[in-house]
Formats: structure tokens, sequence, C-alpha cells
């Protein structure tokens, strides 16, 4: 296979977390003792080499897809084996490979001493990072679609197999909602197909932007793409599977389920439906941002009266996801840029919370209610004080990374979608009493006596959880190295689906990305 860039970066990464789950199904009995060091080992080499990658990457073009590579795969279907990544793309790439490794480190303990499931379920933990890693770079449509139904076995067997009480009821509940939107999308790709050119390369995303579909035409595969995205967001009403899996997922199998896979759904209305289907988005738009809003009050006052934690972060994501939605279809660069930072942030954010409430669950007897806790702060303050640093991060408390992609989403769709932002900033105020009254049940008060001798967290824990908060930290100084990625792709998504974009100004000053600059600059952009 020959690579347009030279080294071929992205199969590179595709193909050694498949080669590491491999070697882990292949290991004998005899060495299964090596099941953790392989595992980590292999995520940590994914994870150098994805830095590797992005030291290559051209940030002054970021709006263009880089490492690219293309062969022709199935040429009389007009499929092809296309992937490379542009500033979003990349960042999801590399937060796939983040979180990763850290997944493995928790579940270093996992499955007792029982070190044939551990190894079932960390090779695949490896095989899902590969499909990740692949979904966020595939530049051809038709390969994207079974990227996005191949990612689906992994997850199943992850939750029907190593999950809660009510775990195969969750499992087969997230496979016919997925499934579901999958067979409506194939439909959706097959019309896009026939209504494109055609032909070697015929499922090219480059050769099926800008064209011309009859308005009725192009409205239905927009829904069809958009229905399966709005499934894997999850988006109100389509999101009732996710607090069942969140709820009985192994907690690194939320994290990934949550904090990555999840953002297919909203990178796939950002670089799929609003490029292939530019007019059906301008059509939709009104309706998906009151979906979007909905999403955001909805999954927030649901948190809040949950009695068990794991399903109290799952509706947290549904209205944190409400906020991306509704920062990409105000079409705004400032908003989509903010969007595009907020799926990175909220995989940080939420991937902390549920290792969090992973760990707490193990201090209790595998116990998720939230009262089955208190007191913890007196007995376990470094976990109490992770629990509230990650919280406050999900909160969007300034300072840390959250709190800048949630105000960029604010600011940018004020300008286009006041009402929407103003009703949508009651969300901000329930995340504050969703995640300060979790808090305060579980780690203040008198301490429950079955708690009384619970460890702190362990310096294996401080490890996992240590990573996200220092990243949230970085970015939430100093988010130039996050932003300079997507800014270009946002200004070019806001081209392509042909709005004037309408940037926000203080002062006469617009707010962008970076510096502010005149409005007189933008060319009179307001």
């Amino acid at each position: 296979m020959q690579a347009s860039s030279g080294f071929p970066w992205l199969t590179a990464l595709i193909v050694l977390p498949v080669i590491g789950a491999a070697a882990l199904w292949a290991l004998p009995a005899a060495s299964r003792r090596l099941v953790r060091p392989i595992a980590l080992g292999v995520s940590l080499a994914v994870l150098v080499l994805a830095a590797a990658m992005a030291l290559q990457f051209d940030t002054a073009a970021a709006g263009t897809h880089q490492f690219s590579e293309l062969v022709s795969w199935i040429p009389a279907f007009g499929v092809s084996y296309a992937v490379g990544v542009d500033g979003v793309g990349l960042l999801m790439v590399l937060l796939s490979v983040i979180l990763v490794p850290v997944v493995v480190l928790a579940a270093w303990r996992e499955q007792g001493q029982d070190l044939g499931r551990l190894r079932h379920y960390l090779a695949l933990v490896l095989l899902l990072e590969a499909f990740m890693i692949a979904v966020f770079s595939a530049r051809d449509v038709f390969l994207f679609y079974l990227l996005f139904e191949a990612m689906l076995i992994p997850v199943y067997f992850m939750i029907g197999g190593f999950g809660g009480a009510q775990r195969r009821y969750a499992a087969v509940k997230f496979l016919l909602y997925s499934l579901a939107g999958g067979l409506v999308m194939l439909a959706g790709v097959i019309a896009l197909y026939v209504s494109g050119p055609g032909g070697k390369g015929g499922f090219l995303v480059d050769s099926l932007v800008g064209v011309h579909l009859p308005v009725t035409t192009e409205r239905l595969i927009f829904l069809a793409f958009f229905l399966a995205f709005a499934i894997k967001a999850p988006m109100f009403p389509l999101h009732t599977w996710l607090p069942d899996a969140a709820q009985n997922a192994p907690a690194g199998t939320s994290v990934l389920l949550v904090g990555v896979l999840d953002k297919v759904g909203t990178f796939g209305m950002l670089t799929l439906c609003l490029p292939l289907f530019p007019n059906a988005s301008r059509w939709a738009a009104p309706a998906i941002v009151v979906l979007a809003v909905i999403s955001v009050i909805y999954g927030a006052l649901l948190a809040i009266s949950q009695q068990d934690i794991m399903r109290l972060i799952a509706y947290t994501s549904v209205s944190h996801f409400g906020f991306i939605v509704l920062g990409i279809f105000a079409f705004s660069s400032v908003s989509v840029e903010g969007s595009s930072f907020y799926m990175f942030n909220h995989g940080l954010s939420t991937g902390g919370l549920f290792l969090l409430a992973g760990m707490m669950a193990r201090r209790h007897g595998g116990s998720q209610r939230i009262s089955d806790f208190g007191g913890l702060q007196k007995v376990t303050p470094v976990l109490a004080g992770l629990f509230l640093v990650v919280g406050l991060s999900a909160l969007a408390l300034p300072g840390l990374s959250p709190f800048i992609s949630e105000f960029m989403v604010l600011v940018g769709s004020y300008g286009r979608q006041a009402p929407a932002a103003v009703v949508a900033t009651i969300g901000v105020v329930l995340a504050a009493l969703y995640i300060l009254i979790t808090y305060q049940r579980a780690f203040t008060g008198p301490v429950r006596a079955e708690l009384a001798d619970a460890k702190d967290a362990t310096y294996r824990e401080r490890w996992v959880i240590g990573p996200l908060i220092a990243l949230m930290l970085v970015l939430g100084f100093y988010p130039a190295p996050a932003l300079d990625l997507v800014r270009d792709p946002a200004k070019s998504t806001i081209e392509q689906v042909g709005v004037q974009d309408s940037v926000p100004t203080v002062q006469g000053a617009a707010v962008t990305g970076s510096a502010p600059t005149t409005a007189a600059s933008e060319g009179g952009a307001k």
C-alpha cells in the first residue's frame, strides 16, 4: 500500500492494536500473566505513534486532510480504502489513543484472578481502538458505514459479557438501536452513491461534496444519515439505550462508549451531513436546534433525579451532546469550533467521571447507588478530591478546558440562534446542581459504617485519573494547540454549508478561537 504522505501513519495506527488483540487471544494459558503488560504496552505504543504523527501535522493547513492513503478496494462498486485526517479528525484520533491506555490501566484488577476473562476483555478494548481510529479517519462513505457498524461488535460483547446484572438486556437494546440506525443509514449510503458520479471512487467523500441533488432526494438522504448519527450521539428522544448501557457496562466500557464512540454521531454530523447535504442541513437546522436544546435541559433534569451514579453520568452526557449539536447546527465558525473542542473535552471529563464512579463502586461491593455512599471524603480524601475536580470540569468551571468549549458554543450560537442559546444556558445552572448534589451525597456527611475501612485511591488509580486532569488543566489555561486544529475546519464547514459566518463582537472586536480581530478585518462579518 502506498501512502500519499510517505509513511502510512493511519494504517499503522489501525493495524497495531489489531495485532495486539490477536496476540492476547493467541496467548497460551501458561503465559497469561503477560496479558496486562502486553495490553498496556500495545496501547502506549499506539499513543506514542499517534503523538509522533501529530507532530508531523501541518496546523497551518488543518482544514485539509493529511496523512492521506487511497487504494481501490472494491472497484466494481466504487469502494476505496481512503483515510486521512483534518484537524478535527486528528483531535478525535488523539482522544481515542489517550483514553485506551487509561481504560487498560483501570481494568488492571478487574475479573479478579481470572486472566482468561481479562484477556478477552482487553483484546476487545484494543480491537475497538482500531475501529475508532479507522472511523475517524475514513474518507470513503461506504468504508465509514462499515466501520460505523463494525464498532458495535466489540462493544456488544464488552457490555453483554462483562457487565452487570442486566447486561444482556442492555447489550441487546444498544445493538438494536444502533442496527436500526445503521440500516436506515445504509439506505442513504446507497441512494447517495446512485445520485453521485458513480464509477471508481464513487463513494469518496471528496467526490460527493458539491454534487447537486434534487431537493427531496437530498433531504431524505440527509435524514437517513442524521437519524443514525442522532442515535449514536445520543440525542433526545433517541437516547434511551444509553442509561441502560452505562448502568450495566464495566466502567472502562462506558468510558469508550460515551467518551469516544458516541462522538462518531456528532463527528458524522459535522464531517458528512453538513458538507454532503448543505441545503438539507440548513432546512433541518431549526428543528435540530430545538431538539438539541431539549436534550440539554432534559438530560440535566433527569441527571439530578438519578439514584444510580452511572445512569446519572449517562444523562449528563445527553445534556452535553445537546450543547455539541447546538453548536454544529448554529452555523457559526465559533460555535462549530467550540463543538469540535467540546467533543474532545467531554471525552476527558465524562471518561474521568465513569472511572471514578467505578472506583467508588468497587469500595462498596459493586453498588452504584448514590445513597449507599456517604462521608467518603473523611476516609478517602484523595478519591474525593479527584472526583471534585473532574466533576467541576463537567460543569465547565473556568480554568478547566470544558469551560472554553462550552463558552464558545454558547457565544457562537447566540449570533444565529439567540433564543436557543439563552435557554441552553439553563443547562449550565443545572449542571452545577447535579454535580454538587452528587458530591454532597456521596462524599460529605457522616461516614457509613460499611465504608469506614475503605481504602483511598491507590497509586494505580491516581495514574488513571491524573493524566486526564492534567490535560484539562493545561488546555484550560492554554487551549491554543487544540483550537489551532479545529479553527480552519470550522471555517471550511461554514463555507460548505453556504451561510455567511456570524462572528460575535465585543466592543468592536470579533471573538474567534484565537486572538481577537477587528470586525473590519473579518470583512464586516457579524
